[in-house]
């Protein structure tokens, strides 16, 4: 049984070594555990310090294509590397490492495919009554959309199997907690939660600049995912609120035209005909949005199948680079096996290899 904590990072030198010194070499019920860094563009010394800490692995980005992108990399990753769970978690040491034990017993107990940690924002100290609120009715539309009981859909400390994390799309650029929840209650995800403890906040959070902000970037974020999974019932309500001011308007103007009084009354009609013409638009977009969402969703199995071939062809891991030498990791974390994943690739080109993706690898192949 392999882990892989992964870390999305973004100039995050500062922050880094706290966070790596909390997290565990060794687990209960775990063969190997090994470190993964995603480096999303960073300008400082990110990755020399990830090295010297000892990370086993290290996704480069050779740009900053935000946290979404990033988590979805480095998933990609972990799954070429060979891991049967994976663990994210964020670079700031937010999240405690020591509850990771907690966070994947439903996963090694086989009783579920994803585990989200639950924070309980309520208690947690440096959170406004504002942002604890907003946290509160997110979660809330979250979870309905998604037809999950998850307390804490914005939590980015989380687990997965190895099943579900080949069935991960992320399409957002924005981040991935909202939209991977939402994804996974559709695609009938087994989706557990557990609590967990938080560290001392340490920094502000630089994925939205004000609340404003992270309030209207997420409910953008939970609409588009949820019209990608549920477009008939989106814009068939939307057709129907449309719908009905346009009938009351056509009742009045037909109130006052069989009392003799319709000559005053046309711009009735006229909105009312305005009305009607968006409803049946909306009405003929449900219908477009429920086939294209099945045909998203056979395109969907079909990465995964690509995905699944990938693996069997041991094709390497995008922009990888090695982390720590062997001889700098613990021997109980296994840190050699991200050379193999690239030997066992067909040609012997190790993984990431400069100018060569896995895409065009499997491709080739």
């Amino acid at each position: 049984m392999k882990l892989i904590i992964q870390i999305p990072c973004k100039d995050e030198e500062e922050q880094l070594p706290a966070t790596l010194a909390d997290l565990p070499r060794e687990l209960a019920g775990v063969d190997v555990v090994e470190w993964l860094v995603i480096d999303d563009g960073s300008t400082d010394a990110t990755v020399e310090v990830a090295r010297a800490r000892g990370v086993h692995h290290i996704v480069r980005l050779t740009n900053n294509k935000g946290l979404a992108a990033g988590f979805q990399a480095g998933l990609d990753a972990c799954l070429k590397l060979g891991a049967d769970v994976i663990v994210n978690t964020d670079a700031d040491n937010q999240y405690y490492g020591g509850d990771i034990e907690r966070l994947i017993a439903p996963v090694l107990a086989g009783d579920a495919d994803m585990v989200v940690g639950d924070r309980q924002v309520q208690s947690i100290e440096h959170f406004s009554p504002l942002k604890k609120r907003l946290q509160r009715l997110g979660s809330a539309v979250v979870r309905r959309a998604s037809d999950t009981d998850v307390p804490d859909t914005t939590s980015g400390f989380r687990a997965y199997n190895r099943e579900a994390a080949l069935q991960v799309q992320v399409v957002s650029k924005f981040t991935y907690t909202l939209e991977s929840i939402i994804q996974a209650g559709k695609m009938l995800v087994a989706v557990d939660h557990v609590p967990i403890r938080t560290n001392e906040k340490t920094r502000e959070s630089r994925l939205f600049p004000s609340m404003s902000a992270y309030v209207r970037r997420n409910t953008v974020a939970i609409f588009r995912v949820y019209s990608l999974y549920e477009p008939l019932r989106v814009f068939t309500l939307a057709a129907a609120v449309v719908a009905i001011p346009a009938l009351l308007l056509f009742a009045r103007f037909a109130w006052f035209y069989a009392n003799g009084e319709g000559r005053g009354h046309v711009q009735s009609l006229i909105v009312g005909a305005v009305l009607s013409i968006a409803a049946i638009q909306l009405a003929g977009l449900a219908v477009v949005g429920d086939i294209l969402a099945a045909s998203r969703l056979l395109q969907q199995r079909t990465l995964e199948r690509v995905r699944r071939v990938e693996l069997a062809l041991g094709v390497p891991p995008s922009h990888y680079e090695p982390g720590a030498p062997p001889a700098a990791a613990p021997a109980t974390t296994g840190a050699e096996a991200g050379p193999e994943a690239g030997e066992a690739a067909g040609n012997g080109a190790p993984a990431g290899s400069p100018g060569e993706t896995g895409e065009r690898e499997a491709l080739r192949l």
